[in-house]
């Protein structure tokens, strides 16, 4: 390697996102769907874990043992410290793909994540990670990856090239300024560019669009997803050929939204695909069908097919939760290219059937809407969707033999990993977290749970006053205001204190009357 970051942007910390997709709870609905059988995860890895905010949810809400590297101190060390913070036992170092896959001690692994990360290293790091996940990988054992793909990126490509041709040059002067103020420069080259009408952008109108949308996205998220030396738009059949050689096969997507064909493609195009017979070509011609940018997916080793009877029980007997209040699940969504709107005969019953904020097994669904002339794959279907979309989500399969014990320890862990990033969100520093973690674990659905900076101002100031509303505006104020920061209503700035505290006490009402409940219920609190 010529440098320590082998190409890899450092300077700027990596965004405190959560990414569902890596949760294990979600691999039994998705591979019923696709008829097959998930494996039982007691050990998981993560490679390149970025913040660690997936990782350590899922080490808190669950009895599976993770491991992971990230190759930046800076957020290894936060990792770490939501590590300790939970006390889960999360093995997460500082550490290059290098030393961390080639050591001796790692055990076998069930499930090995990367997210993103395939994208944006080096070709001496990708057949590192693939001689890892050759080796670590258990039979049964399942592999999630996601990464930048082409058709989507093809246009995009020359474009980005020369962004960052543009960043390289700028960091070769005496005076070099940091990434940040490189990338700024980069994106006004390339408007400047634009205003010149070249025939690039005559021949792809759309990408003033995505040039504009760029300038408006966090220099964090641009600096790691664009702007690293190393940058692959792969193909899914080149994946399938790389993969393979290690006797993986791909399993179904980790996108929930990816499994309703109806949902995605026009008449036109699902007939097409039926006349598609190989099942590499059939992923590749729908690439092309939905313009695919980023595709995440389960492959497995060795994988267990269920027979008809064994995949209907296993779909039916599987539980779901919402994540989000009935009255706010939109029943219009945009798809890949166009807006389609839900059935409000079967999706505003299911929803009313999961208000009380409690699992439900799908089969327990159908038999409660059966008078509603709802079946059980209509309401596989929209569970399909609720999850795909993030307002719902599916339970772990959890071993019969967890004991108690075991449960109130979990319950324990996620309490204390959640009281920690509350008190993160109420730090007087902003720079503490730039962005903030925008997501809480619950030990329900083994996962994130989003909550906003207010929201989780709010929760701080339940588990400090209980249930007396009236005085958490107060505590959110003196925090909010601590940090220089103001409220915005309706796109205005409110500038006085009373004005602050009259919109927090509004909202605050609204808080514990809708999202707390469910908070509750997920027990985030």
């Amino acid at each position: 390697m010529n440098n320590w970051n082998d190409g890899y942007v450092f300077d700027i910390a990596y965004t405190y996102g959560y990414y569902p997709g890596m949760n294990p709870a979600r691999l039994p609905l998705a591979f019923a769907f696709h008829g097959l059988r998930a494996p039982v995860v007691q050990t998981a890895c993560e490679l390149g874990f970025g913040q660690g905010v997936s990782t350590n949810f899922h080490a808190a809400a669950s009895g599976t043992r993770w491991w992971g590297n990230d190759f930046n101190p800076m957020q290894a060390a936060f990792a770490q410290e939501l590590a300790a913070a939970s006390g889960s036992g999360a093995q997460l170092e500082d550490s290059s793909f290098s030393h961390f896959c080639r050591r001796e001690d790692l055990p076998d692994f069930d499930f090995i994540a990367l997210h993103g990360i395939w994208s944006w290293v080096s070709e001496e790091n990708r057949a590192i990670i693939f001689d890892f996940i050759d080796r670590k990988l258990k039979p049964g054992g399942v592999l999630y990856i996601s990464y930048n793909t082409q058709p989507g990126w093809s246009a995009f490509m020359p474009l980005r090239d020369l962004m960052v041709q543009h960043t390289q040059q700028a960091g070769n002067d005496e005076q070099a300024l940091p990434t940040e103020a490189r990338i700024d420069a980069a994106l006004d080259f390339a408007a400047r560019m634009f205003d010149a009408d070249p025939v690039y952008a005559q021949a792809n109108p759309f990408m003033r669009d995505r040039l504009k949308i760029l300038q408006q996205q966090g220099r964090d998220y641009l600096a790691h997803e664009y702007f690293n030396r190393d940058w692959h738009a792969e193909s899914f059949a080149r994946m399938h050929q790389r993969l393979s050689q290690a006797g993986l096969q791909f399993a179904c997507p980790a996108h929930y939204a990816d499994h309703l064909d109806m949902a995605n493609l026009t008449p036109a195009q699902r007939q097409f695909m039926q006349g598609v017979d190989d099942a590499v070509m059939q992923q590749s011609v729908r690439d092309f069908m939905v313009n695919q940018q980023f595709r995440r997916d389960y492959w497995v080793r060795s994988g267990q097919v269920l027979d008809e009877r064994q995949r209907v029980q296993a779909l039916a007997l599987q539980s779901i939760v919402l994540l989000t209040e009935p009255d706010k699940v939109p029943l219009t969504i945009q798809n890949v290219a166009s807006e389609i709107t839900l059935n409000r005969l079967i999706y505003e019953p299911i929803l009313q059937a999961l208000s009380d904020y409690q699992p439900h097994t799908l089969v327990d669904l159908a038999a409660s809407l059966a008078h509603r002339n709802l079946n059980l794959s209509q309401v596989l279907d929209s569970a399909l969707m609720l999850i795909g979309t993030g307002h719902a989500a599916p339970l772990p399969a959890e071993p019969v033999e967890l004991a108690d014990d075991a449960r109130a320890e979990i319950a324990r862990r996620t309490r204390a990993l959640n009281v920690h990033l509350l008190n993160k969100a109420a730090q007087s520093a902003p720079s503490a977290i730039e962005g903030g973690v925008g997501h809480l674990c619950s030990p329900v659905t083994g996962g994130g749970v989003a909550v906003d900076r207010i929201g989780q101002l709010f929760l701080l100031a339940y588990l400090e006053h209980g249930e007396q509303v009236d005085a958490w505006p107060a505590l959110a104020w003196k925090h909010i205001s601590a940090q220089g920061k103001k409220l915005v209503r309706e796109g205005v700035r409110l500038e006085g204190e009373q004005e602050n505290l009259g919109e927090l006490a509004t909202q605050a009402q609204l808080f514990a009357r809708t999202r707390l409940p469910l908070l509750r219920a997920l027990q985030v609190v």
